[in-house]
Order: structure tokens, then sequence, then C-alpha cells
């Protein structure tokens, strides 16, 4: 599968080059390869002189393996043997340690202290719905704010929803925003002896319903982590608010990853919508694992025809109506007329009793000429390899085909979409090398690059 010829390609060089873009978050629906995506764009902007960190939030940790680091985590490590004047480092988002950073970053010390020992806290931290994407969040602010990079390269979370990243600092604030917050906040607003009162009488059937439903501990735990968290909830709020500007600003780009398939891209166009909506910049789609055969003039229905040939020795696309796939058993019977019998010329050194062939290499037939029966009785195990060879390449004819409808069924609805694509793989990436081939096609998508090899 090709890009349409008429359509702009995704020019990823001239992206990645511009000293302008600051922040590229690659987004897109779980399993379609956003992590490697990411990790070839920093390789790349890298070797063309930018100062890269890229971010990624995959627990597979295969973005270590593939940069040669042992590991990643919550701090930005450099990757060594980069060519040329840029330098890549990477991170692995470590959500506790985030949210504690940011405890402590913004509590005093005794108040700090109180709430990273909170249970609740210790449970929210850890696994709270939607803490992993807004703790993303916050970690691409730390970095913004660092500007110890020209280029941050953002591997979103692999969420049920490709949305989650985007919505996660409005679920925080409506969480901390809500009802039950606001009522568990109200004995410590209130204070002193009316406070209790409060606490005893305008919360009892409250407290006491939640009480039997959580228990009487985890609700105690829940008012202390209220209390204790009751000046920093403002702070989260304007955080997360200030990260969802700096991602509707110019120097941020989006770029949508998907696989050619119908869910991943269906998940695809509802993102760049969603995108579109919030006035959220995006600068195309990477279509990733896209599939092309070396043979793609041989038509699925040609390659089964041809099998079939093979597996039930029949005369289908046999020229000039010969039979060349005849057996032994099917030579002339004894009952032939002599005068239709081949004529019989005993040569020096043959012996036509026994039907020796005369030494000697025997004569090449004429080129264009058809085969001999002799020619075509191959070996039955030969032939039963190149029917399956066939028929596999008539379904990877198929798949194309699909990938080909569902592409096109994508760009109808959203022509304004520039795309890149990048070649199927035989395996998984595992070093700088695989990436930087991922990087190529990328790039040959816009014609600024060469082939970048095998698919």
């Amino acid at each position: 599968m090709s890009l349409d010829p008429a359509r702009d390609p995704l020019d990823v060089d001239a992206l990645l080059d511009d000293r302008r873009t600051r922040i590229v978050v690659c987004c897109g629906s779980g399993g379609v390869g956003k992590t490697t995506t990411a990790a070839a764009l920093g390789l790349r902007a890298a070797e063309r002189g930018r100062s890269v960190v890229v971010l990624t939030i995959d627990p597979a940790r295969r973005l270590a393996q593939s940069m040669g680091i042992d590991s990643l985590d919550n701090v930005p490590r450099r990757v060594e043997d980069v060519k040329g004047e840029g330098e890549l480092c990477a991170m692995m988002l470590d959500m506790k340690r985030t949210f504690d950073e940011i405890v402590e970053a913004h509590a005093d010390k005794e108040r700090a202290k109180a709430i990273l020992s909170n249970p609740f806290y210790q449970s929210l931290s850890a696994g709270f719905a939607g803490t992993q994407e807004y703790m993303a969040m916050e970690k691409l602010g730390q970095l913004r704010a660092r500007d110890d990079w020209d280029l941050i390269v953002v591997d979103t979370p692999p969420s049920r929803s490709a949305l989650d990243f985007l919505d996660a600092p409005k679920r925080l604030g409506s969480f901390l925003d809500g009802k039950l917050i606001r009522l568990l906040m109200a004995p410590a607003k209130v204070g002193g002896r009316a406070g209790m009162k409060f606490l005893n009488v305008g919360m009892s059937m409250m407290t006491g319903a939640l009480g039997k439903l959580l228990g009487g501990q985890l609700l105690r735990d829940v008012q202390t982590f209220v209390a204790a968290m009751d000046t920093m909830f403002g702070g989260f709020r304007k955080r997360a608010d200030a990260t969802y500007r700096l991602l509707q600003a110019p120097g941020t780009a989006f770029l949508v990853v998907a696989s050619p398939e119908r869910d991943a891209l269906r998940e695809a166009a509802y993102f760049v919508e969603r995108l579109a909506a919030d006035d959220m910049p995006l600068a195309g789609l990477v279509l990733n694992r896209v599939h092309g055969s070396g043979a793609a003039g041989l038509s699925a229905e040609r390659a089964l025809a041809a099998a079939e040939n093979l597996e039930e020795r029949g005369i289908v696309d046999q020229e000039d109506g010969k039979v060349g796939g005849r057996s032994s058993s099917e030579a002339p019977s004894s009952e032939t007329p002599a005068s239709a019998a081949p004529p019989s010329s005993e040569a020096p050194g043959s012996s036509a009793s026994t039907g020796t062939p005369p030494e000697g290499p025997e004569p090449a037939p004429a080129p264009g000429s058809a085969p001999s029966a002799a020619d075509a009785s191959a070996d039955p195990a030969v032939e039963r390899l190149t029917a399956g060879l066939l028929r596999l390449h008539a379904e990877r004819m198929r798949l194309i085909a699909r990938e080909q409808h569902t592409r096109d069924r994508f760009t109808a609805l959203h022509p304004e979409v520039a795309v890149a694509e990048v070649a199927a793989l035989p395996g998984d990436v595992h070093d700088l090398a695989g990436l930087r081939a991922i990087g190529e096609q990328l790039a040959a998508a816009h014609g600024t690059a060469g082939p970048a090899g095998a698919a």
C-alpha cells in the first residue's frame, strides 16, 4: 500500500527541524506502536541536531531496551551512540513518584509527611482512575518548565481510550471540585466547636452511610487526606489548566498513530475530530505496520488459480492446448499405431532396447518453447510448496487490499490530514538501528530520505 500521490504526505523532517516545535505528542489507541514511533522521532530529531527528551508511559520497558539503557525511571537518562551533534535523553513516567514530588514541592514538611503516609493517598497515587494520565501531564509541564531540552516527545499512556490523556485534567478537577470532596472538607474549613457540631449533626447521616459502605477507618483516612490536601487542590487545577493551554500552543504538534485496521483508524478519526474541537494543533497521521508485497503484479485471483493448477494437476493456463502435467502412466499405449509412434534413430553410443539415453548433455529447449512433459513433471513436494507459497501470496494481497480500503475511508473523511506510512517489520525493534530505520521510513514519506530497507 502506498500513499496517494495527489495528497501531500507528512513532512516529518520539516516538523522536527522547526525550532519552534517544542513538544510532539504521539497519541492513538493501544497497541499501534506509539512508543516505538515516539522513540524513532526522538532519535531522528537528535541526530538532526535537536536536544531531545522522550517521555514514555509504556510499562513494558521496550524503549529502554531499544535505546541501550538498562532501565528507565522518573529521571531523564542520556542515550549513547547518537550520531550527529544533538542529544537524546529518555525517561519513563513513575506515576507515584511524580505525585510524591508534587506533594513535597507544594506542601510544608509536616503536611507533606502526613499526606505521604496517609493510606488513602497511597491508594490514590498508585492506581486512582486517571491518575496516570494526569501525572503524565504534570511531568510534561515540569520538563517544559526546566527548559533543558528544545524538544519533548511524549508517548501517551496505553489507555482504554486515546482521549483519556486530554480528559485527565478535567476529570481530576471534577473530582477535586465534587460534592463529596467539598462535604469532606467542610469540617476542617469551619473549625473549632462549630466544625465539630457540623460534623456531628450535618454529616452524621452521610458519614454513617459511607462508614457502613466503605468502613469507618477508610472514611477517616479520606477526611484526613482531604484536610491535608486542601491547600494544594487549587494548585492541581492551576497546573492542569496551564498544561492544557501548553498543548494548545503553536509550539505543540500532535501526531496520531494508528495501524491500518478498522478499529484503530476509527479511534484515530475520533481523535482527529476531538483535537480540532479543542483547538489543538494536529501535524498528521502516522500509519504504522503497513503491509506491502514485492510481487504486487500477481493478483490474489491469479495466485489462487495457479495454486489450484498445481494441486489438482489441471490444464488451466496451459498454452496452445498442451498438457504439461501428464504423468508417465499417461504415455501412449501399446495399441498406438506404429505410424503415430515417435521415430527411433539409434545414434552411436545409445541403446534402443534399454532406453538408455545417449551420453553427454541434453540440448536446451529453444527460447519461448513450451515445456515438455518431462519438464512439467516436477517433484510433488516442490509443487505442494509452490502452491502453498502462492496461497500465502494471495492472502497477503487480500490483506493489502483491505488495508488500502480502510485507509481510503479515513482519508475520505479527513482529506486535510497529512499521512506518513511505516512498513510492517518482521519483528520488534530492539536497538537504535531499528529506530533509525523507522525514522528513515517516516522521512521517506515526503521524499527527504532514501528507502528504509526491508519491511
